[in-house]
């Protein structure tokens, strides 16, 4: 007898299936999923080696779900991906599915006994998901702006303010702070660009135009030292001295750069209309859109400047 086994897109054999189970299988042709959908249903079912007809039904049912959610999200379709406890909560979660709770529990014991059949033994982890920071709201980035104002030193208000342009208005934030010069901003490409030198993945990135021109300013003071202070572009804390030191401002919270950078996000989202998108392609989650990104050809500086930082 041969056992099944994954073969990395091709069939499975199905030497220890029943006739009755092995015909279930083949003949499953589901009429709103995709061709890879059912063939990957097809497949896993026959791995998990179902006793009997019904049980083959309920599986193949259970598989295409779980196959038409990671064709969603831009999931491999491979046992090793979807089969995770995490992979198989997210495809039966109420925003999610259109399903009705029944069939939503149905659906998910379903998948975690293929999962048990296709892995025996592994471990089952469910991984919690890590929720972005909220942004900070137009009057809240006004207020910190104003806070940044009221220092009582030049230099103080200048590094507090180009904190937080750099982070609310490039999305700059820890390693990428470090190094950044008065000389690494400049009008180019008919917009502000800042030159990140520091972190893993060096670039240019345009201002988003609210910010303009407070940056420029604090630019033109730094010349060629550290933006937000400091004197060496080495240091391991880069904003929390310069935040714990802002005084006044009783009534705002301690800044937070990761809070500046989801605000940094939405604006851009906004702007290329990533809500139309991911809307009108049914898209819940962003998880695999940087390998579809990787595709495309990588715009110009003057393109990019033209799309998100242009003075209008």
């Amino acid at each position: 007898m041969t056992i099944p086994h994954w073969t990395g897109g091709t069939q499975y054999t199905y030497g220890m299936l029943s006739a009755e189970v092995a015909t279930a299988i083949e003949r499953f042709s589901p009429r709103t999923a995709s061709a890879e959908v059912a063939d990957f249903a097809k497949e896993l079912t026959a791995a998990a080696r179902p006793g009997s007809e019904n049980r083959a039904k309920a599986f193949l049912f259970a598989a295409c779900c779980l196959g038409a959610f990671c064709e969603s999200v831009g999931l491999v379709l491979a046992p090793e991906v979807v089969l995770r406890d995490s992979v198989i909560e997210r495809c039966c979660h109420p925003k999610t599915t259109a399903m009705s709770p029944p069939t939503r529990r149905t659906v998910r014991s379903n998948l975690r006994a293929i999962a048990r059949a296709v892995h025996p033994g592994a471990p089952s982890v469910a991984l919690a998901r890590e929720h972005a920071k909220a942004p900070y709201s137009n009057a809240e980035i006004a207020a910190y702006l104003a806070l940044a104002d009221a220092q009582p030193t030049k230099a103080r208000r200048l590094h507090a303010s180009a904190l937080v342009c750099l982070s609310a208005g490039a999305g700059l934030m820890g390693q990428d702070l470090k190094a950044v010069c008065g000389t690494d901003v400049a009008r180019r490409s008919g917009g502000v660009v800042v030159e990140v030198r520091a972190g893993h993945r060096p670039r240019a990135v345009p201002v988003l135009p609210r910010y303009h021109d407070r940056l420029l300013d604090a630019a033109t003071w730094a010349g060629t030292r550290l933006l937000i202070g400091g004197t060496s572009p080495l240091r391991r804390n880069v904003t929390t001295p310069l935040t714990a030191s802002l005084s006044g401002g009783r009534d705002l919270a301690r800044l937070d750069t990761g809070r500046l950078r989801a605000t940094y996000l939405v604006a851009m989202a906004e702007t290329i209309g990533l809500r139309a998108f991911m809307d009108a392609a049914g898209i819940t989650c962003s998880q695999r859109l940087g390998d579809l990104v990787a595709t495309l050809p990588a715009p110009g500086q003057d393109e990019v400047v033209a799309l998100i930082g242009r003075t209008r």
